[in-house]
């Protein structure tokens, strides 16, 4: 991808989009230990379960995406064991999805992934320069305006698919 690296010596965007992919990619392969058909996207769909059960269309409107994609992703989900769907006793219509135990030990792992690289990555670069770097990161959220975003967790995700 960087195939002159002084031409972007200086570029934030490219070294921030590199960093994520790496570490996106080597949190979920690390995952996959434990659960073996993790993929990236079920993150998004999860995070949306942490705190309580939600009908698939809340879900599909915090993610920005359709109720068919939600849906085809609960579908493997539930398949696997991470939650469950039902249907609202006060509507019908309405599905609600939440975390399984299962469910929650995936969530549970990959908290503990992410404490293990980000202390590998504090490790590597010294605990200041990490510290300083995720304060950046934090900030530079900040100035595109997308932490209401984060802290709503809705974040749209690259993709359902």
């Amino acid at each position: 991808m960087v195939t002159q690296p002084g031409l972007h010596d200086n570029d934030l965007v490219l070294w921030t989009q590199l960093l994520a992919e790496v570490l996106n990619h080597e949190i979920v392969q690390r995952l996959k230990a434990e659960h073996p058909h993790v993929r990236y996207a079920h993150g998004f769909l999860i995070q949306q379960l942490v705190e309580a059960p939600r009908p698939v269309g809340e879900i599909a409107e915090n993610l920005g995406v359709t109720s068919q994609a939600v849906s085809k992703s609960v579908r493997e989900l539930e398949a696997l064991g991470y939650v469950d769907r039902w249907s609202d006793p006060a509507d019908g219509r309405v599905r609600r999805v939440a975390l399984t135990d299962k469910g929650r030990a995936m969530l549970e792992a990959t908290r503990a992934t992410r404490a293990a690289v980000n202390a590998e990555l504090a490790e590597a670069l010294g605990a200041e320069r990490a510290r300083v770097a995720a304060a950046t990161l934090k900030a530079a959220l900040e100035a595109r305006g997308a932490m209401a975003l984060v802290r709503a967790r809705r974040l749209p995700p690259p993709s359902m698919g």
